[in-house]
Order: structure tokens, then sequence, then C-alpha cells
């Protein structure tokens, strides 16, 4: 009953305790990554096309739809397009996590976006120990594709040659075979920064 005491349509209370549903779930949830969400909401018609969904990893597909920008992909995820249902069909799901969804699918179609983060709850910065370990050493291990080999002083002075910060740009936008921030679009300027220091002086600076 509404505050008149005339009869709420069946459609307001159902609306109601989803929203309330997907509010507990949220909360209980916690922040869900873009592969978590995709993994399990978005891949049932992402990865099949069902009902003309774009298929991740069809580049041509995602390439007209990343030239809206996240913002414009968002609005639609939100409002819903075509057969997709708003929020695509799990209210549970947070206006972030949208966005961390749509940027994990563009990425894995040929895109290179940073994923969203929560500015509320900013996440500690990687050391450049850290994503070396992770990701640059699969090419800079061994002087994969003209990467500048861990340890060998020479090439990595030659890089250097206009500079060191012209290495950290390179690394930033990309060079050669390497794409920009070497494959890990996460990563911000400064974490950049730190593995090509990281690298640099492995193998520029004389051990102690």
């Amino acid at each position: 009953m509404d505050v008149k005491g005339r009869a709420r349509p069946a459609w307001v209370a159902a609306l109601a305790l989803a929203a309330m549903a997907a509010a507990q779930h949220s909360a209980a949830s916690g922040d869900r990554s873009g592969q978590e969400i995709v993994e399990n909401v978005c891949s049932t018609c992402h990865t099949t096309g069902r009902d003309g969904a774009p298929k991740i990893g069809d580049a041509k597909a995602w390439e007209k739809r990343e030239r809206l920008g996240l913002s414009g992909l968002t609005s639609h995820a939100l409002e819903g397009v075509r057969k997709m249902p708003p929020h695509g069909g799990s209210l549970s799901l947070t206006d972030l996590e949208i966005k961390r969804a749509i940027t994990y699918m563009v990425n894995h179609s040929g895109g290179s976006w940073v994923e969203p983060i929560d500015r509320r709850a900013l996440p500690a910065a990687r050391t450049g120990e850290q994503i070396v370990q992770a990701q640059c050493v699969k090419c800079h291990g061994a002087g994969l594709n003209g990467a500048p080999r861990i340890g060998d002083k020479s090439a990595w002075i030659e890089r250097a040659k206009l500079g060191f910060d012209s290495v950290v740009r390179s690394a930033i936008h990309g060079h050669g075979a390497m794409p920009a921030r070497g494959g890990m679009a996460d990563l911000t300027d400064d974490e950049m920064r730190a593995a090509v220091t990281y690298m640099f002086q492995k193998s520029v600076k004389p051990p102690k």
C-alpha cells in the first residue's frame, strides 16, 4: 500500500525486493574485478555471441564500440541496449564493477584500457621488482623480440642515450614489439618508472 492506502502494482514490490537483494549481495561480495564479473555474468552472452552480443576476442566487433569510450559503453550497459537488459541483467553490479567488466572485455578484444579503480580505496603501489617479476621478465629476461636483456649493461645505456625519461616514456607508450605499459594496462606511470628503474639498475649499477 502507498501513503494514501492504494495498492501498489506488483512490479513495484518486486523491484524493491530485487534492489534490496542486490544491495545485500553487493555488500557481501565486495569489490570485484572485471575478470570476476565477466566470468560470472557477462560470459553467458559475450563468449558465444548470444543475441548479437560482441564476442570477447572479436577485435573487429569491439573496435567500433571502443570508439564510444568507457562512458558511452557504460551508459549502454546501465540502461540496456538491444537484447541486453539494464545492468547486464545483474542488479548486484555496481557502476564501477560494470566499468571494470567492460574494460576487461575491451582489453581482451584488442584494446588497452586502464581498469577503473575506487579512488576512495586506492591499492598499494607495486614495487619495480614485483612488476618486473610478474611481467617484464617474460621478454627482458632473455632479450625476447629485441628487448634489452636485464644485465646487459651496454644495451640499457644505449636505450638511455637520450635520457632516462625517454626510456620510461617509451615503456609507457610502447616501443617496437613491446605494447604500451608492457602489456599491463593497469600500471600507473609511477609503477612503470619503478619497473624500468629496477631493470636499469640491475643492468648498469655494479653489484655491491
